[in-house]
């Protein structure tokens, strides 16, 4: 029950809480990156576009102020006698650029042996302001450069570009890249916990019903799951509830129904066996077949009787009703009794039936008659299912504070897809021999209310061991 119990647990935190926290992850951290990606997007192009509009100023009034005072001199001689006043507006990277790209004027003293054939450069001819970000040789930064026409009665003469360098906007841009990978960490580290603490909320619930199912399910019908959210779970409490109260009422009118009916057939089965008797007793001119058929009436009303019995038995333990008459036991004793009792029906079937005390066994508290009932019942099992010249052992000894009673036998064994169910209730196996299925069944019941309890260990077609383990009287507290 406990390794059951462990497994369900196990499996359920693996799958639900797994599944709850890995999903909730998965939308938070691609929540998180497609939000990352958006601001680091959104913070560099409005830091692009203060560069790009800073230089768009200064560079439209550079060439307004060309054109409103000294666009009667040509692009050439300005730049021989009046090229200063082009960078005096800015802190920038000035060129001057004719019509085919190339630079006639650079502020910084830089040399281009190629034209200028940038996309900025190429709206400003025709007649646009026009922005460039790219490198350039001899910054290892990228630079931003925004070109404007120049121009004299109406028509371009030449290009005016400011260049500027973006090493301190990418190193701010870079700066606060960081803050929200940062911050963005801190929301993925904080939603790990929040989503366990979310996936707690649904497993733990979900555990306590497994934990009621199970105790349900292992005949504790009494117990109740207890509903705390009117939700999927608390109607699930409430289903196994509902469950649990039917199954109740099914039990007990199940109970009801053997202990009526074992009654009722107790007294047909008296009155049948003694007229078994009372007729045999009588002349019957040696009919031999008369004789048998009597004999077969007896037999077969014991048998039936043997059942009822075991019937009644049974539903006095299901129903609480049986009582134990507890006083102190001597275990050797008792073996010694049913070792002897037993001998003659294995002897009948040149089955051997030994013996074995291997230590000096402690008294125990317990219900003389019922140990007595779980021995007679275990070694008539083995007597059943053991052939002819086989050999059954009734041993005995103290094994960690327990006295240890075994039925070993070389029978027909029991196949390993009925031994789990051995114990249970009216489970009657393949084996033509078998019963109704109350026998193991009330022994166990009977092994329990002496607080031990009973392993079966069988081989089909070797044999079968059963072996009951009584504490001692000490560790009853007694």
């Amino acid at each position: 029950m406990g390794k059951q119990r462990g497994r369900i647990e196990k499996t359920m935190k693996k799958s639900i809480r797994t599944r709850l926290v890995g999903n909730f992850m998965l939308v938070i951290f691609i929540t998180v990156i497609v939000l990352e990606i958006f601001l680091i997007n959104a913070v560099t192009h409005y830091f692009h576009e203060s560069v790009e509009e800073i230089l768009s100023n200064q560079i439209i009034f550079s060439a307004e102020f060309y054109s409103r005072y000294f666009s009667s001199s040509s692009i050439e001689d300005l730049i021989i006698d009046d090229v200063d006043v082009f960078w005096q507006q800015t802190d920038a990277e000035v060129q001057i650029l004719d019509l085919k790209g190339n630079v006639l004027m650079d502020s910084i003293g830089v040399s281009y042996p190629n034209v200028v054939q940038t996309d900025d450069v190429k709206k400003s001819l025709n007649g646009e302001k026009g922005t460039w970000i790219g490198n350039v040789e001899y910054d290892d930064a990228p630079v931003m450069a925004v070109s404007y026409p120049l121009t004299s009665d109406g028509k371009i003469i030449g290009i005016i570009r400011f260049i500027t360098s973006l090493r301190e906007t990418n190193r701010t841009i870079k700066s606060m890249a960081i803050i929200f990978i940062w911050i963005g960490a801190i929301v993925v580290f904080i939603s790990i916990v929040v989503s366990f603490f979310l996936a707690n909320s649904i497993v733990k619930p979900l555990k306590e019903v497994t934990l009621i199912a199970e105790k349900m399910a292992d005949g504790q019908l009494k117990v109740r799951s207890q509903k705390k959210f009117d939700d999927e779970i608390g109607k699930l409490s409430d289903t196994l509830n509902y469950m649990a109260e039917e199954l109740i009422k099914k039990e007990q009118l199940k109970n009801d129904f053997i202990s009526s009916i074992s009654h009722e057939l107790r007294t047909p089965l008296t009155s049948i066996k003694g007229w078994a008797i009372t007729l045999k007793a009588e002349d019957l001119h040696e009919n031999e077949i008369i004789k048998d058929g009597l004999d077969i009436i007896e037999r077969e009303s014991d048998r039936l009787t043997s059942m009822v019995e075991e019937l009644l038995d049974f539903s006095r333990f299901v129903s609480g009703r049986i009582t134990l008459n507890k006083e102190e036991v001597n275990i050797d004793s008792i073996m010694n009794q049913i070792a002897t009792q037993l001998k003659p029906k294995s002897n009948l079937r040149n089955i051997e039936l030994t013996l074995e005390i291997k230590d000096k066994l402690p008294m125990i508290f317990g219900d003389e008659n019922r140990i007595k009932q779980v021995f007679i019942n275990l070694i008539d099992n083995a007597l059943k299912f053991t052939s002819d010249r086989g050999y059954v052992v009734f041993s005995g000894e103290l094994k960690d504070n327990n006295i240890l009673i075994c039925v070993e036998d070389n029978g027909c064994g029991i196949s390993k897809e009925e031994l789990p169910y051995v114990k249970e209730k009216f489970f009657k196996g393949g084996n033509a021999k078998s019963n109704a299925g109350l026998g193991l069944s009330i022994c166990d019941e009977i092994v329990k209310l002496h607080g031990g309890y009973m392993e079966i260990q069988s081989e089909e077609n070797i044999g079968t061991k059963v072996c009951v383990y009584f504490p001692v009287k000490e560790e009853l507290g007694q």
